[in-house]
């Protein structure tokens, strides 16, 4: 599902979060004083994952969104929520144990700790069969679903986000420049070797926008594509950007 900002000021994107509550809800207080009627404020995934606060940063997210008024707010979903829905199914995986295994090294233990998982406990239900394993995915959804808003906030995240003059073009981390925009699927999540590799516009776009590098290079503005990600790891720093309706670069927060 694409989400398209309808840009008349400018954007504000967030990059990845990875369970830093503290740090986005500093990051929401100077965005407070910053944001202005009229603003699209864009959001690049990876809410979850990594951090010691998952819930704790949804919840954030969630009441910020209910206080801003004249704001048009849009999340993208990124890698860690794609891999939470894997997780909640993973009953059907083909290879439940090591793609369990491959999620626990990319980052969704914590996740799955912080909605009242133990990561321990997974690999003896995977052996005892689907019905068991089942039940353990039921568990964790209802944990999922006790927390309010958190549940839907899943399952209502877009996929990218294009501006509506189509002169920029939102995603997660990543694009496949050999595709349409609407059949790219999860290269938003898991092709950050083809953002890294675009050497000409994609479509009509002047650039494409990303917020996550799981290399932490920083950010970087190249002549089609722009990374925001200042992370230097996946504990931050967490700085939002301000474009134009160009995709120049108006501000950062903190500067």
């Amino acid at each position: 599902m694409l989400m398209t900002l309808n840009t008349t000021q400018r954007i504000w994107a967030v990059p990845a979060v990875l369970g830093q509550a503290a740090a986005l809800g500093e990051l929401h207080a100077g965005l407070r004083a910053q944001l202005r009627p009229g603003d699209c404020l864009v959001y690049l995934g990876n809410y979850m994952g990594h951090g010691q606060a998952v819930a704790e940063t949804v919840d954030e997210l969630l009441r910020f969104r209910a206080e801003l008024k004249d704001i048009q707010v849009t999340h993208l979903r990124g890698a860690q929520e794609e891999m939470w829905v894997k997780l909640l199914e993973i009953q059907w995986a083909m290879r439940p144990i090591e793609t369990f295994q491959w999620m626990m090294a990319h980052g969704v233990e914590a996740t799955l700790r912080d909605y009242g998982g133990d990561p321990s406990h997974a690999q003896a239900k995977f052996h005892a069969g689907v019905v068991v394993t089942t039940r353990w995915t039921t568990e964790l959804r209802e944990n999922f679903q006790a927390h309010p808003g958190h549940y839907e906030f899943l399952h209502s995240l877009a996929s990218a986000a294009p501006t509506s003059d189509g002169k920029l073009l939102f995603v997660s981390a990543g694009i496949d420049p050999g595709l349409p925009l609407e059949k790219q699927n999860d290269a938003f999540w898991w092709n950050a070797a083809g953002f890294e590799a675009m050497a000409a516009p994609f479509e009509d776009f002047a650039f494409v926008i990303r917020g996550f590098d799981a290399n932490h290079g920083g950010i970087n503005i190249g002549p089609y594509t722009i990374s925001i990600d200042a992370a230097s790891d996946v504990g931050g720093p967490l700085q939002a950007t301000c474009f134009d309706l160009e995709g120049a670069v108006l501000a950062r927060l903190p500067a």
